[in-house]
C-alpha cells in the first residue's frame, strides 16, 4: 500500500512539472470548465428534516448547519468525543462537513477523525478542506496527506485558507502559488470545486474573487458584523452577484458572543489563538439561536459551527431546523446589543497583520 502511494504521488508530481502552462492557461480564462451543472430541486422542510439552501452554482443542496471542523474536531486524542459528534452529526442529517490540513496543529486531528468515519458515510458527506500553504507544491502535499487522513479519494471543495492581506492574495496567485495546485488538482478530478476562505478583511477576499472565478467563499460572518470592517457590506453583495456558495463562519465566535460564555483568566487566554489578539473581559450578549439565526438572515448557503459534545450538535440542529429568517428590526437590535462586545466577538479581525 505504501509502495502504491508513492508512486500515485510520484505521478501526481510528475504531472505538475509538465502542468504549469494548463494552470497558467486555466488563471486567465474567466471561468472554470465548460460544463454547467443542474441546480438540485428545492426540497421541502418539516420540522424533523434539515432546511438546505443551494451551494451556489455547484449544483449541491448544503444544510443551513453545517459541521465545523474546530472544537472538538481538533483537539489531540479526541476520538472517544469527536468522532462520535461526526458520527451524530450524519444521523441527524448535516452534510456539510468542515475541516483544514492545519485543524488540530502538525498531527492534523480533524482530518484523522473524519478518517473514522468517512470511508463508511461518504455518500452522505459534502467534504471540505483547505490548504494554508502559499506555493503551489506544498498545497499539493497538503491535499495528498488530506486524502490519506480522511481516507477517501475526492474532496467536494478545496479552499485557500485564511486570505488575510494583499500579499496572501499575491503569493496564492503568483508563479507557482497555491492557485496552480488547486487547477491542477480539480483537472485531475480529486477535487471538485474551489474556494477562498477568511476573516480577517473583505479586501483580499474581494480580490480573489476579481482574479479567479472560485466557487464558494467562506467568510466570518456574525452578529457583531457591522462593528468593525464588515464583511456584509461589499463581500457579501459580490458573492451574491457572482453566484457563489456563501459559508458563515465564527457565528458564535467560539463562545464570545454568547451570554453563557464565561471568559477564562487573562493569563490563560494569553497562550490561546484568540487571546493573542484580544483578551475577552465580559460574557456575550446573545443567545445561541440568535447567532445562528442573524447569520443565516442573509443570503448564505450554510453556517459551519464547531460543536464541543454530542448535546451541543443535537442543539444546533434543532435551531436550524426550527429556523424562520429574522426581520429587518430584528437583526438591527440583535446587532446593536453585540456593540459593547464586539472586540471580542470580531477577535479573529484583530490580529497583527499588514493592512489591506
Amino acid at each position: 500500500m505504501a509502495e502504491q502511494r508513492s508512486t500515485t504521488q510520484k505521478a501526481r508530481r510528475d504531472f505538475l512539472k509538465t502542468g504549469g502552462a494548463l494552470a497558467a492557461g486555466l488563471l486567465a480564462q474567466p471561468v472554470l470548465g465548460e460544463s454547467k451543472p443542474t441546480p438540485a430541486p428545492d426540497q421541502k422542510t418539516t420540522r424533523d428534516t434539515l432546511p438546505t439552501r443551494n451551494l451556489g452554482k455547484t449544483g449541491h443542496r448544503v444544510t443551513i448547519f453545517g459541521l465545523g471542523g474546530q472544537a472538538a474536531l481538533e483537539r489531540p486524542n479526541n476520538a472517544a468525543v469527536a468522532v462520535p459528534i461526526i458520527e451524530r452529526a450524519l444521523d441527524l442529517g448535516v452534510n456539510y462537513c468542515d475541516t483544514s490540513s492545519i485543524y488540530g496543529g502538525p498531527e492534523r486531528w480533524s482530518e484523522r477523525y473524519y478518517g473514522e468515519v468517512l470511508p463508511r458515510r461518504r455518500s452522505e458527506t459534502f467534504i471540505a478542506t483547505k490548504t494554508k500553504e502559499r506555493s503551489r507544491d506544498a498545497s499539493w502535499r497538503m491535499i495528498e496527506k488530506s486524502l490519506e487522513l480522511m481516507k477517501i479519494s475526492h474532496v467536494d471543495l478545496w479552499q485557500l485558507h485564511d486570505i488575510g492581506t494583499m500579499e496572501d492574495v499575491d503569493a496564492c496567485f503568483a508563479k507557482d502559488g497555491a492557485m496552480q495546485a488547486l487547477i491542477e488538482a480539480k483537472s485531475q478530478g480529486i477535487v471538485s470545486f474551489l474556494g477562498i476562505t477568511g476573516h480577517h478583511r473583505p479586501a483580499s477576499l474581494i480580490e480573489c474573487i476579481h482574479r479567479f472565478p472560485f466557487d464558494t467563499v467562506l467568510m466570518g460572518l456574525n452578529a457583531a458584523d457591522a462593528h468593525q470592517h464588515p464583511f456584509a457590506d461589499q463581500l457579501l453583495p459580490l458573492a451574491v452577484e457572482k453566484q457563489m456558495g456563501i459559508i458563515g463562519m465564527k457565528v458564535p465566535a467560539r463562545g464570545r458572543l454568547l451570554a453563557s460564555w464565561t471568559p477564562p483568566p487573562a493569563a490563560a487566554q494569553e497562550h490561546s489563538w484568540e487571546g493573542q489578539a484580544v483578551i475577552s473581559t465580559m460574557p456575550g450578549t446573545l443567545q445561541m439561536r440568535e447567532a445562528m439565526y442573524y447569520t443565516l438572515s442573509h443570503p448564505v448557503s450554510t453556517v459551519i459551527i464547531g460543536c464541543d459534545t454530542v448535546a451541543q450538535l443535537e442543539e444546533n440542529v434543532r435551531y436550524a431546523r426550527e429556523f424562520t429568517p429574522l426581520s429587518q428590526a430584528q437583526m438591527r437590535e440583535i446587532s446593536a446589543r453585540t456593540e459593547v462586545i464586539a472586540s471580542q466577538a470580531l477577535f479573529f479581525r484583530n490580529f497583527d497583520r499588514a493592512e489591506v
